[in-house]
């Protein structure tokens, strides 16, 4: 399949078991279907389909509404954890391309090319990873729109932190009751693509199923003000806090 043509959205829904396979014809693409839903079925059932995403919408969270005025963050322990998710649970990046196979989440072309990249990697052990949502509004931008480099210089300002790539397809696996409508982005360093173009990721759910996708993630790049991002807090944040916790104890204890 020709992942060129419309790459820069990265957003056309990959059918289940569609992903990666070369043409040879059709019996030997339903062959290797049949293949992959057998060798699955029994590991993990699809949950990124539209069909199972309907039948989850009476539990589904609705998506923040545009017209709510935003709430300034000032600091990034002023922000709840708003999902925690585990990584490191796969031994390599196919095995984790297999496990979204075979929920039936979708890949766009984009996504798809950088989980194949060398840059892309999975963490050796299992850990939970907290994660902080927040829009470019909410971090202080007022305009339209908002280069990306600008959004993340705020947001590391405030002691929110670049997460790891691992994230968004393990996100995309622990969050099958995502609202129909939401798109959030990771906030993470970009990975550049055969060619050279800085990508990062989302996840997302455009009402066709849920889908993992790729965009611009050039330090020029023009992000909507409402757009959410996904961080982390920072190690150089968290230790400011405990610092900050033990002087404000002595300061107490001194009264």
């Amino acid at each position: 399949m020709d992942r060129t043509a419309g790459k820069e959205s990265g957003y056309h829904a990959i059918p289940h078991c569609s992903i990666r396979r070369q043409s040879g014809g059709i019996l030997l693409v339903a062959m290797l279907c049949t293949v992959c839903i057998v060798l699955f079925a029994s590991e993990a059932s699809a949950q990124c389909t539209a069909r199972d995403v309907l039948q989850n919408r009476l539990t589904l969270r609705k998506a923040p509404s545009a017209n709510t005025p935003p709430i300034l963050v000032k600091s990034a322990f002023a922000v709840p954890v708003w999902r925690t998710i585990t990584v490191g649970t796969f031994a390599n990046s196919f095995a984790l391309l297999n496990a979204l196979d075979a929920a039936g989440c979708s890949i766009g072309g984009l996504a798809e090319e950088i989980l194949a990249r060398p840059a892309f990697t999975v963490g050796t052990a299992k850990a939970s990873v907290e994660l902080f949502a927040v829009s470019a509004a909410e971090l202080g931008f007022q305009t339209g729109t908002v280069r990306l480099a600008d959004i993340y210089a705020r947001a590391q300002q405030l002691g929110f932190g670049l997460a790891a790539a691992e994230v968004a397809p393990q996100l995309r696996l622990q969050f099958f009751d995502q609202p129909i409508g939401e798109f959030l982005i990771i906030g993470m360093e970009p990975i550049k693509t055969w060619t050279g173009e800085p990508v990062i990721l989302t996840v997302a759910n455009g009402g066709v199923g849920l889908i993992l996708i790729g965009q611009d993630g050039s330090a020029d790049a023009e992000i909507s003000v409402a757009s959410r991002f996904l961080f982390v807090r920072s190690n150089e944040a968290a230790l400011a806090k405990v610092v900050g916790g033990v002087d404000e104890a002595a300061a107490f204890g001194h009264h």
